[in-house]
């Protein structure tokens, strides 16, 4: 763990369910000036801000928006969430008015094999258990909204298909907020004439699904109907498309979702204040939570923290050429978490070594951290920061190493202890991220709206990746031509790919170049505006680990105990 005493090592829940938190609603007025009126509690430690109230300060000015992200993961861990809380702790404890924003944990990681999102130690987002699981019902919403969408469609069809859909052409998945594999390919419609036309058909996992990604990108209730009504569900036989509009579907949906989509506040263990909204999978969707809670948060502080999911060529990639090109959010400044055995791992050292000093292999692992900060700052064009996340088993050598070869850069490196010491083993980062928000950034995409869809991702892999080629079948070939010819040329790529490596083979470590990015399906997401190139063998409904977190989870007495 990072660094701690020699005592025994408490597990996160236990440090959770030891917090003392302040009731949501006194928080809310004594930190943010927020009235009991404009609040919609769960409880007496979440709550939701009512969308009327956020319309009431649109006009405040915004303040500086601090971007997380990392280097690729290992299963040796980075800890993005838990800096995100820690450098958002250690704003408030050097004075400045900060707020941090988070995604939403999905249950499937949750009960397989990933863990939570609200972070550890003594640098989580509580009530953890109630955040990791159930939280205040918005997944539910958007899996219920989904499905809906996915009844009306076979239900047009088995009372009599007035629109001429092809049941073969059918595009729309229902989803479950559970990693289940045995629901990727299946058969529905089975028994007879009274239950529809027999067909294929599959399950995404709620996080993947577009919904979840209208969610996280509408503005306002007005923007999410809109989006929701152009989702395309299917084809006619004259291979037109047809949207959940023309299903009159779109309105209903609107209906589950519109108390969801009120952002919900809780707090860190520190009792400072946290937005925790929407949740899309980094290496499916675009990994971001929504844009109504980061705009409602900028215009409540000063300073807002904020991640992007897995690595900077993922999470921080879809950050900037989809939300932020979507939302007009500019990031200040920009922390890339590593941490020493990570980088050992990167570098070749087997799980069981990590934790022995090795020179060679942080040399070699080195790579895989210079490559993010160089997109980070030369593509992206932000300012960023190293945050190592420390740990006992770090040597002096080892940071020197790493210290060392940033300072070539020129790049800061700041180690950081808010595992163990909560906000106040992530002050010198805190000071290093304000002093970062004064220089000048000027955000840069990857690619522009105007180039083709082909070119948008060449332009992701050969600039991001370091990938020698885009290489597709011919039929994808023809889906995305066909998409150009059909007017969603001008909308960003989302790449869904494996996130543990530069390629698209997960077992390629350290910053690969000269790798081939192929393209093995496209989905058009018509109202989330982007379209997802679905690379190598990256699943959109994963499946259990042999020994799933769940089997450690129970209710003992009452309580909540094994989840983390």
């Amino acid at each position: 763990m990072p660094t701690t005493t020699t005592t025994a090592i408490p597990r996160d829940i236990n440090i959770a369910q030891a917090a003392t938190m302040q009731r949501i609603s006194r928080l809310a007025h004594e930190r943010l000036g927020i009235a009991d009126e404009h609040l919609e509690p769960y409880g007496h430690f979440k709550t939701k801000l009512s969308l009327d109230y956020l319309d009431s300060i649109k006009d405040r000015p915004d303040g500086k928006l601090i971007l997380v992200t990392a280097i690729s993961p290992t299963p040796a861990g980075e800890g993005k969430t838990t800096t995100v809380i820690g450098l958002g702790d250690a704003l408030n404890h050097i004075g400045k008015k900060a707020v941090m924003c988070l995604r939403e944990p999905s249950l499937g990681p949750v009960f397989g094999m990933k863990g939570g999102a609200a972070g550890g130690g003594y640098a989580q987002v509580v009530p953890m258990e109630d955040i990791n699981l159930h939280f205040t019902g918005d997944f539910s919403a958007i899996a219920l909204a989904n499905n809906l969408l996915a009844a009306l469609l076979d239900n047009h069809i088995h009372h009599g298909n007035a629109l001429n859909i092809d049941v073969r052409r059918i595009t729309w998945k229902r989803v479950m907020n559970m990693n289940d594999r045995a629901l990727r390919e299946i058969v529905v419609s089975l028994g007879g004439p009274l239950n529809g036309f027999p067909r294929e058909d599959g399950f995404d996992i709620v996080v993947a699904s577009e919904v979840m990604a209208i969610f996280c990108l509408a503005r306002s209730l007005d923007d999410l109907k809109e989006r929701l009504g152009n989702i395309v569900v299917a084809y006619t036989c004259e291979q037109k498309p047809v949207t959940a509009r023309d299903l009159q579907a779109h309105g209903a949906m609107t209906v589950l979702l519109h108390k969801a989509f009120a952002p919900n506040l809780v707090q860190t263990l520190e009792n400072n204040p946290v937005f925790i909204h929407g949740g899309p999978f980094a290496n499916i969707a675009h990994g971001c939570n929504s844009i109504i809670a980061t705009c409602a948060a900028l215009k409540l502080a000063d300073y807002v923290v904020t991640e992007a999911g897995f690595g900077a060529d993922l999470g921080a990639e879809k950050f900037i050429n989809i939300k932020c090109r979507k939302s007009g959010l500019r990031p200040a400044a920009c922390v890339v978490v590593a941490t020493l055995r990570a980088l050992k791992y990167q570098g070749g050292a087997g799980l069981k070594t990590i934790t022995s000093e090795d020179m060679g292999a942080l040399e070699r692992g080195m790579i895989n951290l210079e490559r993010h900060v160089d997109n980070v700052r030369r593509v992206y064009g932000i300012p960023c920061v190293v945050a190592i996340n420390h740990f006992n088993a770090d040597t002096p050598a080892e940071i020197g190493l790493l210290c060392g070869r940033m300072a070539e850069l020129g790049v800061k490196v700041v180690l950081t202890t808010h595992w163990a010491d909560g906000g106040q083993g992530a002050v010198d980062l805190a000071h290093a991220v304000v002093d970062l928000c004064e220089q000048p950034a000027t955000l840069q995409w990857v690619y522009d709206d105007g180039d083709t869809l082909w070119d948008k991702v060449s332009k992701i892999a050969t600039t991001v990746y370091r990938a020698a080629s885009v290489t597709a079948g011919v039929k994808v070939r023809k889906q995305i031509e066909r998409l150009q010819l059909e007017g969603y040329g001008h909308y960003p790529v989302c790449v869904a790919k494996t996130p543990y490596s530069f390629s698209t083979d997960a077992q390629l470590l350290g910053a690969p170049e000269g790798h081939t990015l192929d393209i093995r399906e496209i989905r058009l997401a018509a109202g989330a505006e982007f379209v997802v190139m679905v690379c190598g063998d990256v699943m959109t409904m994963p499946g259990l680990p042999k020994q799933p977190a769940a089997h450690q989870i129970d209710l003992v007495d009452g309580q909540v105990v094994g989840l983390f």
